[in-house]
């Protein structure tokens, strides 16, 4: 059972999982596969008003369901994570799945009505800062609570303080991936408001690992590169498409990645093989940073 399932017994909450051709679709669907009960948080309204449109919850849940192992559970919750009142109610819900989570994926992100500094604005900066940035360090806050038992916030860390670990573990107590970008690799023309809000949590990855270890908690960030989720598609498409076919021939692999691409390194690196890479951003792109 370890070797096939290796995941079982565990639960994850995948953030950010409302269309089928999505990357937290494929993560869930994968930590599916591994035994692993999941429990998907989706916002069908963000995908509505984008070109690509929304997807066929029911199909979502339908698709997860259909990967899980024998035994592993399903659950899911459409929420707002812009405010912040909807963060913990999320994370209540999926510990009700199983009575724990022990894998946070922070896959969700604002997409669409960037812009460049030029045309930046305070309103702006501040909705994708939300999304993106604010609610992923709250739900990862409540997260590594729960893990320690923790009822409400702790008292503020001073600068360089250490908090109190309650170590040592024979093996990772929980595990938190959050989603990056390719910000640190090229220019991110039109999408100012985008890059910051997950350039912030690049940076922060190692003070909020560092801090995690000490509960036995292990974060780390994945940049998955350029991904057709669909926004590459003609006809649902929010840029150029000259410029992705001429970005297209400079890859190495002649394609951009697939949704599976992150999804099995996010899945390798829940698994007990992954235990010792921690506090890393990773870059899944098949060498497309490099061209």
């Amino acid at each position: 059972m370890p070797e096939t399932f290796p995941l079982a017994g565990r639960t994850a909450l995948v953030t950010g999982v409302s269309r089928r051709r999505g990357i937290g679709y494929a993560v869930a669907a994968r930590l599916a596969r591994l035994g692993a009960s999941v429990f998907i948080h989706h916002f069908r309204p963000h995908d509505l008003e984008q070109p690509w449109g929304g997807d066929d919850l029911d199909a979502v849940r339908s698709g997860i369901r259909s990967a899980l192992a024998p035994g592993a559970r399903f659950g899911d919750l459409g929420a707002d994570l812009a405010d912040p009142s909807e963060i913990q109610p999320l994370l209540d819900a999926a510990r009700g799945l199983t009575g724990s989570v022990d894998i946070l994926v922070c896959n969700h992100a604002k997409s669409g009505g960037d812009g460049g500094i030029l045309d930046m604005t305070a309103e702006r900066l501040d909705e994708f800062w939300a999304i993106d940035t604010r609610s992923t360090l709250l739900l990862t806050g409540a997260f590594a609570r729960a893990v320690a038992g923790v009822d409400g916030p702790r008292e503020a860390l001073r600068p360089g303080e250490r908090p109190a670990s309650d170590g040592p573990f024979a093996e990772p107590r929980g595990r938190v991936f959050w989603m990056t970008s390719g910000q640190v690799h090229a220019p991110m023309r039109g999408e100012v408001a985008y890059a910051t809000s997950k350039a912030a949590l690049a940076g922060i990855t190692p003070t909020v690992a560092a801090e995690l270890l000490g509960l036995g908690i292990i974060l780390n960030t994945v940049n998955p590169g350029p991904v057709n989720t669909g926004y590459m598609d003609a006809g649902a498409s929010d840029r150029d498409l000259d410029e992705l076919d001429r970005r297209l021939a400079e890859t190495p692999f002649g394609r951009f990645g697939r949704p599976a691409d992150p999804a099995e390194l996010i899945a390798w690196l829940a698994g007990p093989a992954g235990a010792w890479v921690v506090g890393q951003v990773l870059t899944s792109d098949g060498g497309f940073s490099l061209g």
